[in-house]
């Protein structure tokens, strides 16, 4: 009897032990995280789901990171990152570009998105269906780089009037203007036009990417400070595995995606997140091998159309704006 009691006070004080040191090695593993940022383009939304998921479910932490995401402020996502103030970021192929003619230390490490799902909307009520009937209607603008050369080269296409139309600036916010102060305005389908079908508002919708090719750009992307992919390309790697399975989630789960991201963002309105991720869930990947994946056709043609209509003042190089090295 009193062996069996030893046995069980050695066992007892065996495992008390295990866990001990399993809670000193957890809180260890926790303190050796490498701390990184990723700066929004904007406020929080379904566009970035996949970091939202990679942090709630332990992506970042099974690679040893421990990530903080922020929002831009009055600085952009470019500028963030090219200072070092963050180490990724949530920008624009069109930005990108911008960025490296300015020579700004950024590339693009995945496309959020594989295709550009923006484009013209107006109330179907305007009958408004083409870059033709854009003729002596008001457009909203936001005031976007290459949003009014790309509005032009459109209508020209269509052998519309292009000094005709009247453009308003200053438009953020489509239902609040649409139909009152302007006609039309861009918007992203994913966002603005999965609201206008929850709200029961009846749009026309003219893809941007149908109009043109050289429109089907990457919007959005992740960007990383090029200093970082030269001296740390490890992190760089590690952070690429988590969000690249954050956003495979979204793609297989996007009920569940929506429930983190509404849990990180309460301020969000549930039925629109909902909504938008079931609309996302396709286009974060669609045809391409792999999420994040970037073609070098589509960097080179835009940054080539960018450089026609003198938008930015030198050629950029395709390569040096994006890279696939990280993707896992």
């Amino acid at each position: 009897m009193k062996n069996k009691i030893i046995v069980l006070v050695t066992l007892l004080a065996l495992l008390l032990a295990a866990g001990v040191t399993g809670c000193k090695r957890k809180a260890h593993d926790q303190a050796q995280l490498e701390k990184v940022r990723v700066v929004l383009d904007w406020t929080p939304n379904t566009n970035h789901t996949g970091l939202y998921v990679a942090q709630a479910l332990g992506y970042f932490a099974e690679q040893g990171l421990e990530v903080q995401i922020i929002q831009p402020g009055e600085n952009t996502a470019e500028k963030i990152v090219a200072s070092g103030q963050a180490e990724f970021g949530v920008s624009y192929q069109e930005s990108v570009t911008i960025a490296r003619a300015e020579s700004l230390p950024i590339r693009s490490i995945a496309a959020i998105i594989q295709h550009n799902t923006s484009g013209f909307a107006a109330l179907a009520s305007s009958n408004i269906k083409s870059p033709k009937d854009f003729e002596f209607k008001r457009y909203g603008s936001s005031g976007w780089p290459s949003e009014l050369a790309i509005l032009r080269q459109v209508m020209h296409a269509a052998d519309a009037f292009t000094d005709s139309i009247q453009i308003v600036s200053g438009v953020y916010d489509f239902f609040s203007t649409i139909g009152k102060d302007i006609d039309l305005a861009w918007i992203y389908y994913g966002w603005d036009g999965v609201q206008a079908k929850l709200r029961g508002i009846d749009i026309t919708f003219i893809p941007v990417r149908d109009l043109d090719p050289v429109f089907d750009f990457y919007t959005p992307v992740l960007i990383c400070n090029e200093e970082l992919i030269n001296l740390r390309p490890e992190t760089v790697k590690t952070f690429m595995a988590a969000v690249a399975k954050g956003y495979n989630y979204c793609i297989a789960q996007p009920a569940q995606a929506a429930k983190i991201l509404l849990k990180a963002v309460p301020e969000l309105d549930p039925a629109l997140v909902e909504a938008s991720l079931l609309y996302l869930k396709d286009q974060f990947k669609a045809d391409a091998p792999r999420w994040g994946y970037q073609k070098p056709e589509v960097w080179q043609r835009f940054a080539q159309w960018m450089h026609q209509k003198r938008i930015i003042p030198i050629g950029v190089i395709a390569e040096d704006a994006y890279t696939n090295e990280f993707l896992p």
